[in-house]
């Protein structure tokens, strides 16, 4: 009788959290995870206000930098509250519903933060390719729309996910090692043939961050290929030194979730503390 009621209890949580093994010092380990988290959330937040009140800032340029943390806030907060529950008040459990949910937003952000990255690319490409054209190509109503059709395709393509999770039965131990719910950890909690999810994530990788990663470097290319042809090395290095917070922002970004990637891959192979680490680096170091 008691294993037929924990295995319906545990198909019907998960249970989070932050570092195996380390729940002694959960108060030490929250003072960076609670910085990192305000950092963020006031440091994107003061740009948003600054761009919002300086007419001058109202540039493709900024307007990209606003959609970038929009997007990092909206990690932090998907993230934040499974996360400082466990340290403040222990709550590990975190229904299938608020699993799948959460998994939702945190995908779909991430996707939607890839293609701003992209955006980004584009913008810095049209900046130095073409500087006389460039307040004509990248209209307020374009940049409206380009990123609208990144949103909903970051939103599309996660869609799916949630309700190919809740047809799986789960009846392991459901102990993710995160503080918050990811896809290709979750699926693997199930007890049914994921192999239609494997075959979806891989597709939905594929066609986004993938893609996206190589339109930014084709961007680049061409961007190299530009500043070659400037006769004025200043020129070229004035035009260079514009691309260098663009290009810090994406080396974190895709380098942290391939790391991710191939940890959570080849996992039996890999150390379980490296696996919780690129997990955090991926999605709470880039919004700070």
């Amino acid at each position: 009788m008691s294993a037929v009621n924990d295995t319906k209890f545990s198909s019907e949580v998960f249970f989070l959290t932050v570092i195996h093994g380390q729940e002694d010092v959960y108060l030490w380990i929250s003072v960076p995870f609670c910085l990192m988290y305000v950092i963020s959330i006031v440091g994107n937040s003061v740009i948003l206000f600054i761009i919002k009140r300086d007419p001058s800032l109202h540039e493709p340029m900024y307007i990209f930098l606003s959609m970038l943390a929009i997007t990092d806030l909206g990690l932090s907060i998907a993230t934040m509250p499974t996360t400082l529950g466990i340290f403040f008040l222990n709550s590990r459990e975190i229904s299938l519903d608020a699993c799948f949910a959460q998994l939702f937003f945190i995908h779909s952000l991430t996707f939607i933060e890839s293609s701003v990255l992209l955006l980004m690319a584009f913008d810095r490409f049209v900046a130095i390719s073409n500087p006389l054209r460039y307040a004509s190509i990248l209209t307020l109503p374009r940049i409206t729309k380009m990123g609208l059709v990144f949103v909903l395709r970051g939103v599309a393509v996660v869609f799916p996910l949630p309700f190919l999770l809740k047809r799986f039965r789960y009846c392991q131990a459901n102990v993710l090692s995160h503080s918050y719910c990811l896809h290709q950890e979750v699926m693997k909690m199930a007890c049914s043939d994921i192999r239609v999810n494997s075959i979806y994530g891989l597709f939905v990788t594929v066609s986004t961050v993938t893609l996206d990663l190589l339109l930014i470097l084709l961007s680049y290319v061409m961007i190299l290929k530009t500043v070659l042809n400037i006769a004025s090395h200043a020129e070229s290095v004035r035009a260079l030194s514009t691309c260098v917070s663009h290009l810090s922002a994406v080396l974190l970004f895709y380098i942290s979730g391939i790391g991710l990637s191939i940890v959570q891959r080849f996992g039996n192979s890999s150390s379980p503390l490296l696996q919780i680490l690129m997990g955090y680096i991926y999605l709470l170091v880039p919004p700070m």
